[in-house]
């Protein structure tokens, strides 16, 4: 290649970086991207959430650390297959969020942050313990903790107390009664047994778990198919069918939220979006006497079964790429975001959607301001058990979680596509292919 047709070609970049530079890289330089952050998260159930990033954290942590912050969400269902893409290719977001345990499932690409985690938790109260045994593998911090979203129960207070139940439901067998009588009302417990994200392993999940039920063992053995697990699937398959809104099999996070909203279902497990959704939106989310919605929605946790209640929260996680140009600037931007003031902006307009990483957060005076929301202060400590217990939540289980095993154990007994014995078995051997 002549030398002008050269310079014309990559411009002044060859003055700074040199020819022998290029040609070791394979490719031009390309300087617009030495200080842009490429982030990748879900659609924040809380649009107001997603409005901070761009209009607030972009044009701040430009002025701050100046970097272009380049912000991308998509559904949370796509996360696992774009990370996947990204990993394979060498090419991708610098920062890519990932939910639950998937960060045992891609350690290998990270980045160790474990000098950031290390310093958060030391001047936020201390990391939840939950999320450290989610994000660390090998003794380091293979991604960074953002939020959790808790899940409870959302139901319309009126049309329980309407059926005779004053208080919530505090075991699976009164909340089964209870949903029969709303059910003649057609006023139906809504529940997602689809392969989605959130509300459908955080419903079945502590299900299990409150039965006896279980994954694998201390060992990583697989118990599953037990009769704790058995008896689970066949009471949830009459619950089903007495007290639910049987399109829920096809659900994904976003479609309980519209069933609660329009008034077609009375309860549903989630986080708070959906009485966050109806707060802002009071002129536009009434019940059937023409009051506010929000004003007739109270929370509260999953019933307890034979064993005991339980509860999963969905954690959501960023995890800095290794094959990232700029993997640097991305570190740098994960610790501007997590000190107080600037992650302060974010977390008030969630209301409580979702909570801090740290114990630094439950001290928040936003939790003050809304009753409604307290159950969500102190939810992340009920968190005791995560994917595949009484095992590790390991790269195993990550996989087991992103293949929906437990929930499609449930969703075949359901829908009567499988006797629950045969769906008990089906789980047993699909877990068997993965830990082997």
């Amino acid at each position: 290649m002549k030398r002008r047709k050269f310079l014309k070609a990559t411009g002044a970049g060859i003055a700074t970086t040199g020819l022998a530079g290029i040609l070791a890289a394979h490719r031009a330089p390309v300087f617009a991207q030495a200080n842009t952050v490429h982030i990748l998260r879900w659609n924040d159930f809380v649009p107001a959430a997603d409005k901070v990033l761009r209009e607030v954290f972009a044009p701040e942590v430009q002025k701050a650390l100046g970097l272009k912050l380049n912000i991308e969400t998509v559904n949370a269902n796509d996360l696992p297959a774009r990370a996947t893409a990204a990993i394979q290719s060498g090419n991708g977001p610098d920062i890519i969020m990932l939910l639950n345990n998937l960060p045992h499932l891609y350690s290998s690409a990270a980045v160790d942050v474990s000098s950031l985690a290390d310093e958060v938790g030391k001047a936020q109260g201390g990391i939840y313990d939950p999320a450290a045994q989610l994000n660390k593998v090998g003794g380091k911090w293979v991604s960074m903790p953002w939020s959790l979203v808790p899940a409870l129960i959302a139901y319309r207070k009126s049309w329980f107390d309407d059926v005779g139940y004053k208080t919530f439901p505090d075991t699976w067998e009164k909340y089964r009664a209870a949903g029969v009588l709303l059910k003649k009302k057609k006023r139906p417990i809504g529940q997602t047994l689809g392969n989605t994200f959130g509300d459908a392993p955080t419903f079945t999940y502590p299900l299990l778990w409150s039965f006896g039920g279980q994954e694998v063992d201390a060992k990583g053995k697989v118990v599953i198919d037990s009769k704790e697990t058995l008896e689970s699937v066949r009471f949830m398959t009459q619950f089903w069918k007495d007290a639910h809104d049987e399109g829920g099999l096809a659900w994904d996070d976003s479609n309980n939220n519209r069933a609660f909203l329009s008034g077609d279902v009375s309860a549903s497990l989630n986080g708070a979006s959906i009485y966050v959704a109806a707060l802002n939106g009071a002129d536009k989310f009434k019940t059937e006497t023409g009051a506010p919605l929000h004003t007739d929605i109270l929370h509260a946790p999953l019933p307890a079964g034979p064993k005991g209640a339980h509860a999963y929260h969905t954690a959501f996680n960023h995890m800095v790429m290794k094959y990232s140009k700029n993997a640097k600037g991305a570190v740098e931007f994960l610790r501007w975001a997590h000190t107080k003031a600037n992650y302060d902006k974010w977390f008030v307009v969630q209301k409580g959607f979702a909570t801090g990483p740290t114990r630094e957060w439950e001290n928040h005076s936003m939790w003050n301001q809304d009753k409604v929301m307290l159950p969500f202060k102190t939810a992340p400590l009920a968190q005791k058990r995560l994917m595949g217990f009484a095992g590790q939540p390991d790269k195993k289980a990550a996989e087991a979680w992103n293949k929906y095993i437990v929930t499609v154990m449930y969703a075949q007994a359901a829908s009567g596509k499988m006797q629950p014995e045969q769906s008990v078995k089906w789980a047993a051997g699909e877990l068997g292919k993965i830990y082997t």
